[in-house]
């Protein structure tokens, strides 16, 4: 990410900080997330010894890195004793674990080169899952009556536009909950896991938006609910959408 950061400070005339954050599963969630809010935090107080006014600090993230992003900016939606951030930028980030049957999971699953199982499999290495769940994760059996009940004003089909539907997207049944399997990944229903799960006072905080999203991604679906939620709140979005983008679109146009 190195020379996409020094492209990124150059055309941004910007100074550009990436924080190198320790990895799963060497160290275990939520590792990952303290040391942006810390790294985001330091840089905050410090802003000024840089160069920086502290006043237009903006978080960014692409993918994971989107996901670290907007929980960082949830984090620091309240807190009182470091500069507000300006703005967060989420490229194609992962914001939920509920529903792995909207329509971009089903229309892009077999799309380099986030494969919708490469997605499960990637996310439960980070939480230290077994494996052995993905298909019963891909029937929703991990989600609680009470809680999909909760979460579907916040993760539905019925929340994407009709547009994004056209690709061959047909409704998922429902399957029938299992306790079991809910006591052994809740943790994925965290917010700094699932940032799109977080509770309307905290969204209603984060400030203003730049959010990516690719056609021909299985994230694109978060994205979009993402988006919605945030413009319900009165948080200010910019969209881009990418017709013919697909996942690692920006990491590969800077290569």
């Amino acid at each position: 990410y190195e020379r996409t950061c020094r492209y990124l400070a150059r055309k941004s005339n910007s100074v550009v900080v990436s924080v190198g954050y320790r990895l799963a599963p060497e160290h275990p969630f939520p590792a990952q997330f303290e040391d942006c809010v810390t790294a985001t935090i330091h840089f905050l107080r410090t802003a000024q010894d840089h160069g920086v006014d502290p006043s237009r600090v903006v978080i960014c993230g692409d993918s994971s890195g989107g996901t670290l992003t907007a929980a960082v900016a949830q984090a620091l939606a309240n807190r009182k004793d470091v500069p507000k951030l300006r703005a967060q930028i989420l490229i194609y980030p992962f914001l939920q674990c509920v529903d792995f049957n909207l329509p971009s999971y089903q229309q892009n699953e077999r799309v380099p080169i986030l494969l919708k199982e490469r997605t499960l499999v990637l996310g439960l290495k980070y939480m230290n899952k077994d494996l052995s769940i993905i298909p019963e994760l891909y029937k929703g059996r991990h989600v609680p009556e009470n809680l999909r009940l909760k979460y579907q004003k916040w993760v539905s089909p019925d929340y994407i536009p009709q547009e994004f539907k056209t690709r061959g997207y047909k409704p998922s049944p429902t399957h029938p909950p299992s306790e079991e399997l809910y006591v052994y990944t809740k943790a994925i229903f965290d917010p700094v896991f699932s940032p799109l799960l977080a509770e309307d006072s905290v969204v209603a905080q984060v400030p203003e938006t730049f959010l990516v999203t690719c056609e021909f991604d299985v994230l694109r679906d978060d994205g979009l609910l993402y988006k919605k939620r945030l413009e319900d709140h009165g948080i200010k979005v910019t969209w881009c959408h990418l017709q013919e983008g697909f996942h690692g679109t920006v990491f590969s146009a800077t290569l």
